[in-house]
């Protein structure tokens, strides 16, 4: 495995802007942008920075909804007894540390704050979270590498529980996308260094306000934020970050998607429409869906994978802790692989793999999901993947843990 840094560029902020600016208001595109018969008929990814005379290998695991909701964090204090920490999340991510750690880059999904002072933390029986710190210090020690916190619960704790998110991973060295609570950062990646390799990471949600459906609403005190929404720039817009990630040197662009109908498996037409556009622009390598808390199928485009929903990787969610109201999906996810190879042109290729995951409510331990450990969530994960009607994915599962790392 490649030693991993991780970095923001600072230069990129005004270049995206102007990216965004011309794919939202003057009519102007990034190649291939602008109608989606010219998204879908763009040339394959070709590294933009990185001359080798060997193929380069880098290796992307990224994992689930991320929302420890008040008993996780009770948990996470009876963890930490004894410790000089408050809480201890640690243990819960134990299992599956090996897989993480051993790709190059390790990407999650809050679905929460983070408070840097541990106060006003999430209550029972409430959609408005918030959690402590050592959350990010839980993730970081199981292999991550950083963070996207584009979520129907960014603005949950406002502009100063937004900004204190930011300062945690950062502190906690880890890498962020996602909206920003600092308006010169709008529209800023996460780049993050793999030997000679650079990727870029970029994250949008469909609402930053916990107000419904996909909608453009914005807090009237901060509206660069609508720079993280989807529904604002749309897949143009979204194509135009990726172009300008690579035009400032990126090699790869993942994309994590906060989308979809919550606890629904099959993808929206939306979902399905973005990420069509979008892998077929060739800007965009990997697409990660967050959100919906149940896993749905991927897809292939133009030689490129979409993870439509990696459902919950770390949550309170099942039937047994809501009186049935919930599926028993709710208490699965998975991790995401996948290994891009750039030849010594510049080329990319890429091969996709999955680890069912399944959360233990004994301690809120999130498993590998295989063949001998969860038979059934192991089945319905790679049925539900495999599911679309009208598309293929190229993705195959791991089907044990020794594989798996």
């Amino acid at each position: 495995m490649m030693r991993r840094t991780w970095r923001w560029l600072p230069t990129l902020g005004a270049a995206m802007a102007l990216a965004a600016c011309s794919g939202l208001g003057s009519g102007a595109q990034p190649d291939g942008a602008g109608d989606p018969t010219a998204l879908a008929t763009s040339a394959p990814t070709t590294a933009t920075s990185t001359a080798t005379s060997e193929p380069v290998t880098v290796t992307i695991v990224a994992a689930g909804d991320i929302l420890p909701h008040a008993p996780v964090i009770a948990n996470a204090a009876r963890n930490a007894e004894g410790s000089i920490a408050e809480f201890d999340f640690a243990p819960m991510l134990e299992e599956v540390s090996p897989f993480i750690e051993g790709a190059d880059l390790g990407i999650c999904h809050l679905e929460t704050p983070l408070s840097a002072d541990n106060t006003g933390l999430t209550q029972p029986r409430t959609l408005v979270f918030n959690s402590p710190r050592e959350v990010a210090t839980g993730l970081h020690a199981a292999g991550f590498d950083g963070c996207d916190f584009a979520s129907n619960h960014s603005w949950d704790r406002g502009l100063d529980g937004l900004a204190q998110t930011i300062d945690v991973l950062e502190e906690e060295g880890l890498g962020y996308a996602g909206p920003q609570a600092d308006e010169s950062r709008a529209g800023e990646p996460a780049l993050y260094e793999i030997g000679d390799v650079t990727v870029a990471h970029l994250a949008y949600s469909y609402t930053l306000l916990n107000n419904g459906g996909p909608n453009t609403e914005v807090p009237p005190d901060a509206p660069w934020l609508s720079r993280a929404m989807w529904p604002v720039v749309e897949a143009e817009g979204i194509a135009a970050d990726a172009q300008a990630a690579r035009d400032s040197g990126a090699d790869l662009v993942v994309l994590s998607m906060h989308w979809g109908e919550e606890y629904v498996a099959t993808p929206t037409a939306d979902q399905r429409r973005l990420a069509r556009e979008l892998l077929g622009t060739g800007a965009v390598d990997l697409i990660i869906g967050t959100h919906v808390h149940v896993i749905q199928p991927c897809e292939t485009v133009n030689g490129r994978t979409v993870f439509y929903g990696l459902g919950n990787f770390l949550s309170n969610q099942s039937p047994d802790t809501t009186g049935g109201r919930l599926l028993p999906t709710t208490q699965e996810g998975m991790m995401a692989r996948a290994t891009f190879t750039i030849d010594p042109d510049g080329d990319v290729t890429s091969a996709v793999d999955y680890q069912p995951t399944r959360v233990d409510l004994d301690g809120y331990v999130v498993e590998p999901a295989t063949p001998q450990t969860h038979p059934t969530t192991f089945a319905r994960t790679v049925e539900t993947l495999g599911s679309l009607p009208d598309g293929t994915c190229d993705a195959v599962p791991v089907e044990d843990v020794a594989s798996a790392g």
